[in-house]
């Protein structure tokens, strides 16, 4: 259903709140692309400074090359403008994935300095920087979590670029902010709960020998994926190790690494990029390694004891969850093989939002909000509480073909009611309710 541009903003002035908008700017004229500050807002603003705007997986990049937000960075920075001026905007909070240390090939040059590069990232991005520092400028609180592309981003660095922003940390690579009227909105990335994301300083600890290698499994796949990406998503035949031995799912020790084999399996034989399996493609000099690995050293297969496990990294990655959970501030631990089936399942994260905060009886929340599934998703559940997943920015999603350059909004107040649409430079609504949303 369309809805004009003039319907729109009433619906807006009257209230809706947990609102779920798509910024469609495909087709638009030109005029986008153009510098000012006299940008129209997003929509006709109300009175009350009373609503919570977030953004996620923005995943910018060091080099223009070496980005997956290109397209649509200038659309960012328009959207950025126009939120300026949009004058009932309490809060505008980056949910993670901001700045992006894992879409790097292979042959990324070999650093060191961490700090540094997430100042190359930010100088390569200086005009979103700018409208960043321009949206406090208007009265807007500007907030950032962490996600797992930025889970080693320190603090201060961030802060060099962005003054007056504030920060919400309760791990290291993790945080979850609580806001609105009653502290009813919880907003985190997601991936504290997903096994491949989740930042691990235990299972390469004896490897490495120090409790510094934060980053978990998906780093290294992340690198694997964006090498064959960069080099034209090549079809080469690889030989996997393969598992002909299934434990019994009784075996739960086993039978999880098994499904941690499973997911890898699914994802390497689909993604394969011109670098031989055995070739050191991955030399880390971050994080606590100091070292160079080829992919089977990250791949799982059956041991000459008969169990199954990476030879070297992320060795029984099932047995440090539990510890990693509890590292992690993660409120209802799950299982390992839980975990690992959740993390290719965007739905899962709903599960979560619901165990960790929506049903938790230790927490008074009414409204989540994740990113990292790049999926837009809205739930409702009884008693006017619902999940939001605030899907992503990047240029090609190909979790979610249906919209692009999505965002969350949430209205604060006494109550919280919810809408789903997305929003048209043109000035037209589409309602996107029954596409990206489902009531209990």
């Amino acid at each position: 259903m369309d809805y004009s541009r003039r319907q729109f903003i009433k619906t807006l002035s009257a209230g809706a709140g947990a609102c779920f908008i798509t910024m469609h700017m495909s087709g638009c004229s030109s005029d986008i692309f153009e510098s000012g500050t006299d940008e129209e807002p997003l929509w006709e603003a109300g009175t009350t400074r009373n609503k919570i705007v977030v953004i996620s997986d923005l995943h910018l990049g060091i080099e223009d090359i070496y980005t997956e937000t290109l397209k649509n960075r200038p659309y960012l920075i328009k959207f950025l403008k126009r939120l300026q001026n949009t004058g009932d905007v309490r809060e505008l909070v980056i949910a993670g994935d901001f700045l992006d240390e894992w879409y790097l090939p292979v042959y990324y040059p070999v650093y060191t300095d961490q700090a540094q590069f997430y100042r190359d990232v930010i100088a390569n991005n200086k005009e979103v920087f700018k409208a960043l520092n321009n949206v406090i400028e208007r009265g807007i609180k500007l907030v950032y979590v962490p996600g797992n592309h930025d889970l080693t981003l320190e603090a201060g660095v961030l802060q060099e670029a962005i003054p007056k922003l504030v920060q919400s940390s309760d791990a290291q690579g993790l945080g979850a902010y609580y806001t609105g009227d009653r502290n009813e909105i919880v907003i985190e990335h997601g991936h504290r709960y997903d096994v491949f994301s989740a930042p691990d300083t235990v299972t390469n600890a004896e490897l490495c020998g120090n409790d510094d290698t934060i980053l978990p499994a998906g780093y290294f796949y992340a690198r694997y994926a964006a090498t064959w990406v960069l080099e034209g998503k090549p079809t080469v035949a690889k030989n996997l190790p393969t598992v002909t031995n299934v434990p019994a799912s009784s075996d739960t020790d086993q039978y999880g690494a098994y499904l941690y084999y499973s997911v890898l399996k699914s994802v390497s034989e689909r993604m394969t990029p011109y670098e031989a399996l055995d070739k050191k493609i991955f030399d880390m000099r971050i994080s606590g390694f100091n070292d160079s690995y080829t992919y089977l050293d990250f791949y799982p297969a059956e041991q000459i004891d008969g169990t199954i496990t990476a030879p070297v990294l992320f060795k029984n990655i099932q047995r440090t969850w539990a510890e990693r959970q509890m590292l992690n501030n993660v409120k209802v631990p799950n299982s390992f093989n839980e975990a690992v089936l959740g993390a290719v399942n965007y739905e899962a994260y709903y599960t979560q939002a619901k165990a960790q905060y929506l049903e938790n009886p230790a927490e008074n929340v009414d409204v989540v909000v994740f990113g990292h599934t790049h999926v837009p998703s809205y739930r409702t559940l009884s008693g006017g509480k619902c999940y939001l997943n605030s899907g992503t920015w990047i240029d090609n999603n190909n979790e979610y073909l249906d919209a692009e350059r999505t965002f969350a909004v949430i209205t604060t107040g006494d109550t919280n009611t919810s809408a789903v649409f997305s929003f048209v430079s043109d000035g037209t609504v589409s309602d996107i309710t029954v596409k990206v949303g489902n009531d209990e």
